[in-house]
């Protein structure tokens, strides 16, 4: 296992013991876990995520830090866009839709307001970052 995927398992184990409260770097950040189905594989995923929220719908960004490539979660929810989000101790599905452009830099602005690092992540790649809202299904 890798270091970043051994990081990501202790996010993982430390959100679900704590009712989704991490410390670290992501001490008092809105964090969800989004379980996805590997675009490739067929295997289920789960990825720590930053969120925002933009009326009734969750929004989450595909920065990767600024790396040129968009991660691989992002690619698993264009082919399989119905997703498993848990928020705290709750746990619902969801799908993931990738708004038009419009929408996708007011949204982006939005959550960069709120989180800078994002607008940062912007200027160290020539990749447009992705957004994502995540729609909760009922």
């Amino acid at each position: 296992m890798s270091d970043f995927n051994d990081w990501n398992a202790n996010i993982i184990r430390e959100f679900r013991s704590n009712r989704g409260n991490v410390g670290g770097q992501f001490a008092g950040a809105t964090l969800l876990l989004l379980r996805t189905t590997g675009a490739k594989s067929g295997q289920v995923r789960t990825n720590p995520l930053v969120y925002t929220v933009d009326g009734d719908q969750l929004i989450i960004i595909a920065s990767k830090g600024g790396a040129p490539t968009n991660p691989d979660w992002y690619y698993n929810i264009l082919a399989n866009p119905t997703v498993t989000v848990e928020v705290g101790m709750e746990q619902f599905q969801a799908r993931a839709i990738v708004p038009a452009e419009a929408e996708r830099t007011r949204l982006f602005d939005q959550m960069a307001a709120q989180m800078p690092n994002f607008a940062e992540y912007q200027r160290n790649t020539t990749r447009q970052i992705p957004v994502v809202v995540l729609e909760r299904l009922t």
